[in-house]
């Protein structure tokens, strides 16, 4: 296999991350880009979205957070907040 270099430009700090993340899983970042390098040939596309998106991590806070207060509802145990902030720390997210 013939390899050549690539050079692109970057924010330093996103490099960085990529590079502790891809350590992180104990491949080389180079491996990664190769890997979206190859996925973008294979499929011819990439995706692009004005869109918001949650992330798995958060849908499922979400959706356990929502169990939670159907719960408290059935069970007539929901409280009444006065403030954004008592609800955030009821709800754990501070």
């Amino acid at each position: 296999m013939t390899t050549t270099t690539l050079t692109i430009k970057t924010d330093k700090a996103l490099r960085d991350a990529a590079k502790k993340t891809a350590g992180e899983l104990g491949i080389p970042l180079t491996t990664v880009m190769n890997s979206l390098l190859g996925q973008f040939v294979r499929e011819r596309r990439f995706e692009v979205s004005l869109e918001p998106r949650l992330l798995p991590h958060v849908a499922r806070r979400l959706e356990k957070i929502s169990r939670e207060m159907d719960e408290e509802v059935k069970n007539g145990t929901a409280q009444i907040f006065t403030d954004a902030d008592s609800l955030l720390k009821h709800l754990k997210l501070i």
